[in-house]
């Protein structure tokens, strides 16, 4: 007992706090740059974005220590990717306070799910394909955005974009944080930012009364539901199983939807296990020893909850960055995961007709009836699937549905 005590004061630590840090990096210099896109479009003040990122970081941080601590695994959480992203078209046509009454809609769904042990079989009733297509025509005008800023900067654009393909090519895993660097470089050399008037400073949450409507339930918390469950969820557990990782996902699912409906009032979308960025700290760099592993999610949590705290600098300095960069980074930052979306879309031949569909009325993102064009390419896909071959659910596991590519090839090697 007191050599394994000594370890954890040690060398042992240094490994998985490190793979922490770089995990809790690489999301907030890539894909939360999504949540100040949201809140751009919602019209949102410093102070109510500020009491976004307290709420979500303090939230993700709290559950995922104490989920790393009770299991002994690194149970790495996250906001969902995905989800924010569609959030930056919904907050576009649906008032804050019926945003706020649907995260709390969603967080209850997975309580509920996570409650009754039936998240597998849920997950089956939605086909791969489709599932995979949904996710892809969302992210579609992030990709487009990464390229369409050369309009505005084309210079800019020319440089992130020069910076991602060759810090993808000698070190992929950092490319996002480095292009997010160099372009900062960029803006200050350029007097394009001016970051002298950053000062440091406490966030403090921002409560909202939830309102509840229908348009919000069939617009933001279904797909939101349906696209942190099968873009997140089942990627982030499939990440955990991978590395030899064995806690049920029910518990996981209830906690991370109880958190979520804590902290929603406060502006926090729902956060998830993660995935990808979970693998940073779930395989041997992060060290040796499976067993010694967990101590990455909580450091992880602390990472996050320090940032939380210091939200309203955090807000500060994103403000004022130009729409142009933000739009950009997005796109880069999400290439992968459209990419992973469509090659998973696309894989099954039977389904392959009803997931195209799905993703292009996703992608035209129409509005009708108040509803975005996430419910509409959901609902187009599904009723062309149950026409065209009878039935859901047919012949598919959960290890099919949406997930990463890089864990495709873990699976084919163990």
């Amino acid at each position: 007992m007191n050599t394994t005590s000594s370890s954890l004061r040690g060398r042992d630590l240094i490994s998985p706090i490190i793979a922490a840090l770089i995990s809790v990096i690489v999301n907030y210099g890539g894909t939360f740059i999504l949540v100040f896109q949201a809140a751009k479009v919602a019209g949102l003040s410093p102070e109510m974005t500020a009491s976004w990122i307290w709420s979500i970081s303090i939230g993700v941080g709290v559950i995922g220590i104490w989920l790393s601590y009770r299991y002994r695994e690194p149970i790495i959480t996250a906001w969902s990717t995905p989800g924010v992203a569609f959030l930056v078209s919904a907050l576009a046509v649906t008032p804050y306070p019926e945003a706020i009454g649907a995260y709390i809609i969603s967080a209850l769904g997975f309580i509920i799910l996570g409650l009754s042990g039936m998240f597998e079989r849920f997950v089956r009733l939605i086909p791969p394909g489709i599932a995979s297509g949904l996710l892809a025509g969302i992210l579609l005008q992030f990709g487009i955005s990464a390229f369409g800023g050369a309009k505005v900067d084309p210079l800019l654009v020319v440089v992130l974009f020069a910076a991602y393909i060759i810090l993808r090519r000698f070190t992929s895993r950092y490319a996002i944080v480095g292009i997010l660097l160099i372009g900062l470089i960029y803006l200050i050399s350029t007097g394009k930012t001016d970051f002298s008037n950053i000062k440091l400073a406490f966030a403090s949450p921002v409560f909202v009364y939830p309102d509840f409507s229908f348009h919000a339930l069939l617009g933001v918390a279904l797909p939101l539901f349906i696209i942190t469950l099968t873009g997140q969820y089942m990627p982030g557990m499939l990440v955990l199983r991978n590395d030899g990782f064995k806690t049920s996902a029910n518990p996981i699912l209830t906690v991370t939807g109880l958190g979520s409906l804590l902290t929603a009032p406060f502006g926090s979308s729902p956060f998830n296990v993660a995935a990808i960025t979970a693998a940073i700290c779930t395989g041997k760099d992060a060290h040796e020893d499976s067993k010694k592993r967990y101590i990455a999610g909580i450091a992880c949590g602390i990472f996050y909850m320090t940032v939380g705290i210091f939200g309203v600098t955090l807000a500060a300095l994103f403000l004022i960055l130009p729409a142009t960069f933000i739009a950009t980074l997005a796109g880069l930052a999400l290439l992968g995961t459209i990419g992973g979306s469509l090659a998973n879309a696309l894989t099954d031949p039977l389904g392959r007709e009803t997931a195209l569909i799905t993703f292009l009325a996703t992608a035209a993102n129409v509005t009708l009836l108040g509803v975005g064009g996430a419910f509409w390419g959901l609902a187009a896909g599904l009723v062309a699937h149950l026409v065209m071959h009878g039935k859901f659910g047919k012949k598919q596991d959960s290890a099919s549905v949406v997930q990463p590519t890089g864990e495709k090839n873990k699976e084919a090697r163990k």
